[in-house]
């Protein structure tokens, strides 16, 4: 374990107990299931947590790793949790990661985050099992500010689901918005932007807006 690493651990202990003890019960929380480091910061932890998968010590580690390109000592992940989180197994979700949830946001089991990368859900995000996202990312279900018709005052545009499949790629820079399906095994190249539904399996996707440029892949991690 590397000593920025264990620092971090050590400095980021109080929290780690603090965000245990609130969500779970005295049984789950002991076993310290959530690993949050010092440089995390909670801003709101007003929502609920669940966690669907047997429980485990370290099994969701928040605000961890490091990119290079990135300075891991000055950056801050943000965890704004107002909704509903649900967890489904191991997660990591990088440093300088955002998470803002108004809705209902859904991981799968063994979902990874590189580094600075938000999600924002205001209404209902899925992801998948198995699904590896890179840094720089956008990913939100909310236009934030709502569009009104003048002759009747109606909203034009609703918040919509987003939804994201099985062992799916997302590369670096992508901006995956409302109304978003993409299915299992995709790849998402780097700096797309998603606002549509990729059904296709095993596809890789890309540009801007982004669309299916080839099929019958797979990747690795």
């Amino acid at each position: 374990m590397r000593l920025d690493r264990y620092m971090s651990i050590i400095l980021g202990f109080p929290k780690t107990l603090y965000f245990n003890f609130k969500y779970f019960n005295f049984k789950d929380a002991v076993k310290l299931p959530v690993l949050i480091s010092h440089r995390v910061y909670l801003k709101s932890l007003k929502g609920s947590i669940a966690i669907t998968s047997n429980i485990r010590s370290k099994m969701i580690q928040i605000g961890f790793g490091e990119v290079g390109i990135f300075d891991f000592k000055r950056r801050r992940t943000i965890i704004d949790i107002e909704g509903k989180v649900i967890f489904n197994g191991k997660c990591t979700l990088g440093h300088g990661s955002k998470i803002f949830v108004l809705g209902e946001l859904t991981i799968g089991k063994n979902f990874n985050i590189n580094a600075e990368t938000s999600i924002i859900c205001a209404k209902k995000i899925t992801i998948g099992d198995d699904c590896l996202f890179s840094w720089d990312n956008l990913i939100m279900d909310t236009d934030f500010h709502y569009i009104k018709q003048l002759e009747d005052n109606s909203i034009i545009n609703e918040d919509k689901e987003i939804y994201i499949g099985n062992k799916v790629w997302i590369g670096c820079r992508c901006t995956i918005l409302k109304g978003t399906v993409i299915g299992d095994g995709c790849i998402v190249s780097a700096n797309s932007v998603t606002r549509s539904k990729y059904i296709e399996n095993n596809s890789i996707l890309s540009g801007n807006p982004c669309k299916v440029v080839k099929t019958d892949v797979y990747w690795t991690r």
